[in-house]
C-alpha cells in the first residue's frame, strides 16, 4: 500500500519517539508533530486499520513490522538528507525543514546515491 507523505510522518514520528521510550501515545505524537488530538486520533486509527501499528489496551501506540520498516525508512532519508544540506552549508534548522520536505518526495534510486555519496565524504 502506498502511503502519503502525512502517514509517513506519522510513522517517523511514532519510530523517532519509541527510539526516546518504550511507551508512546497519540499525545505524545500529537505534541511532537504539533498536531491536533482529533487528526491524531483520525491517523492513529486509520494507521492502525492499515496495519501500520497497534495499540494496546492502555493506549500506547507500536508500530508493526510495516510501520517499522516505513518509519525507520523516513527517518534514514531525513537524517541523510539532512546531513547532505549541512555539508553543502545549510543551517542546521534550514537542513532539517528542508529534508523533511524532500524525505517523502526522493525515489528510492536518487535516496541510495545521495546516502552513498553523504557515507563516502561525511567527515
Amino acid at each position: 500500500m502506498e502511503l502519503m507523505e502525512s502517514g509517513e510522518m506519522y510513522l517517523e514520528a511514532l519510530y523517532v519517539l519509541s527510539l526516546e521510550n518504550d511507551l508512546v501515545r497519540a499525545i505524545d505524537i500529537g505534541n511532537y508533530l504539533g498536531y491536533s488530538k482529533p487528526s491524531v486520533s483520525r491517523a492513529v486509527a486509520l494507521l492502525t486499520s492499515e496495519g501500520f501499528m497497534e495499540k494496546d489496551e492502555r493506549g500506547f501506540l507500536y508500530l508493526t513490522e510495516a510501520g517499522r520498516k516505513v518509519g525507520q525508512g523516513i527517518y534514514e532519508r531525513h537524517t541523510v538528507l539532512t546531513d547532505l544540506f549541512m555539508m553543502m552549508g545549510v543551517d542546521v534548522e534550514t537542513a532539517n525543514q528542508d529534508a523533511c520536505r524532500v524525505e517523502h518526495y526522493i525515489c528510492d534510486k536518487t535516496f541510495e546515491a545521495v546516502k552513498a555519496y553523504v557515507t563516502e565524504h561525511k567527515s
